[in-house]
């Protein structure tokens, strides 16, 4: 990313690996750097599958956004969303929910550069710059207020995101988001997984992602689950996201069991 006259934004960091832009680059995107790449590099060497979990984890989210809109689910909420392109929240979401409004979150300049500039002429999507941490900033952005009406059922969604919070960081952040909802609100969230995978994997990639600003932690079932306390679980439960209402009309991947994932429903 450039400005005119080829000067890289102030505003974005080129000397540390972004998350988003590493995953941009997983799915075979352009928004990224070279020391995104390398980073990437790196990741590929402990799994080398890892952009086909990538490719994984976007079928879940179309399958998840497909089922809360099918609940009801009017309008939506994406944090730590990445760049909002095909086959993104509002595409699946208004496929089935013509007018749902879709409020994408995330504090990366690439990201809130494009997305502004993709969602520019819908008028029911809108790109909030604010970061996971902060649930008050998330649910007070003007541009959130302007599309979420919180005493109507909302879809939440933080897709590969929760695995960048502490333990100690998940009661109070996932407990402000959960408070704000109506019931009938739904919350979709994947994870990564030591289960099953070797502990030498698991260090190399957490040692890769501590070198940019938003650390990795690969946890346990049991520990994944605590994100979505408060929320019943949807059917089949908090399971690898291959067994999640795998749908034929549109294949995943094959499956890495990297990644846990679920939606809950606020009662």
């Amino acid at each position: 990313m450039t400005e005119q006259g080829g000067g890289v934004s102030a505003a974005i960091d080129v000397t540390r690996p972004s998350v988003a832009r590493m995953y941009d680059y997983y799915l075979g995107g352009k928004d990224n750097f070279e020391i995104d790449r390398d980073a990437v590099r790196r990741v590929e060497k402990a799994m080398p599958e890892v952009r086909r979990l990538a490719q994984e984890n976007r079928a879940f989210l179309r399958r998840a956004v497909r089922h809360m809109a099918r609940q009801g689910i009017r309008q939506f909420i994406d944090i730590g969303s990445g760049l909002p392109t095909a086959g993104n929240t509002h595409e699946i979401a208004q496929q089935i929910v013509p007018d749902a409004r879709v409020v994408y979150v995330d504090n990366d300049p690439v990201v809130l550069q494009h997305g502004r500039a993709l969602l520019a002429t819908d008028e029911h999507t809108a790109v909030a710059s604010a970061d996971m941490r902060q649930p008050a900033a998330v649910i007070g952005h003007p541009e959130t207020a302007k599309l979420i009406d919180f005493s109507e059922p909302v879809g939440v969604l933080m897709i590969a995101m929760v695995h960048f919070l502490t333990m100690d960081e998940q009661s109070r952040i996932m407990g402000e988001l959960r408070d704000v909802l109506s019931s009938g609100s739904h919350f979709a969230a994947t994870h990564v997984t030591r289960d099953g995978h070797s502990a030498d994997s698991v260090a190399q990639i957490e040692a890769v992602y501590a070198a940019t600003p938003t650390p990795i932690y690969f946890r346990e079932h049991a520990e994944v689950a605590r994100f979505f306390d408060g929320f019943d679980l949807v059917d089949p439960g908090l399971v690898t996201i291959d067994m999640w209402h795998p749908d034929p009309d549109d294949p995943a991947p094959e499956a890495t069991r990297w990644l846990y994932g679920g939606v809950g429903r606020k009662p």
